[in-house]
């Protein structure tokens, strides 16, 4: 039986191994709107960090609206985080953060005040763990050729 902690720790491991994860939040008009952000790291998949600028409209839609969903897919698998967003200015967490990528995006360095954290609270975790590509390929061939249904991993979702 798959316990919460089990299902905790595949969703972190999902999430660390994915280097673009994809924000998506409600715009202005009603539409949503998907950004790729590099992926930082976190303590618990429950809170995750992103870095931007403050001046964007993704920043000024997520203030009107916090409610945003985050995919992220690597070979281990694929989660759908929901919870909210917002701006955080803790200059130490940005600091800590801040990494060359984060430079060649951004202007300034950490300490310029335009810089800031998206601080994500999710709410759950939609996931899907991979079996790995090798037996997934296998499995998929299995179903084409119509020998059965393909096993291609576990799907579940976890209250974070």
């Amino acid at each position: 039986m798959t316990t919460h902690d089990d299902q905790l720790a595949t969703v972190a491991e999902i999430m660390k191994e994915t280097r673009i994860a994809v924000l998506t939040y409600i715009a202005g008009d009603g539409s949503l709107v998907s950004t790729p952000m590099g992926n930082q790291d976190f303590e618990h998949p429950g809170t995750t960090w992103f870095l931007t600028e403050r001046d964007t409209d993704k920043v000024r839609a997520i203030q009107a609206d916090p409610r945003v969903n985050v995919s992220y897919a690597s070979d281990a698998g694929w989660v759908s985080l929901t919870g909210t967003a917002r701006v955080n200015d803790d200059r130490a967490k940005l600091e800590e953060l801040w990494d060359a990528s984060a430079g060649a995006f951004m202007t300034g360095g950490p300490e310029d005040p335009t810089n800031v954290l998206l601080q994500v609270d999710g709410a759950t975790a939609e996931y899907w763990e991979s079996p790995g590509k090798v037996v997934s390929a296998i499995e998929l061939a299995k179903g084409l050729i119509g020998r059965s249904k393909p096993d291609l991993g576990d799907n579940d979702t976890v209250e974070l």
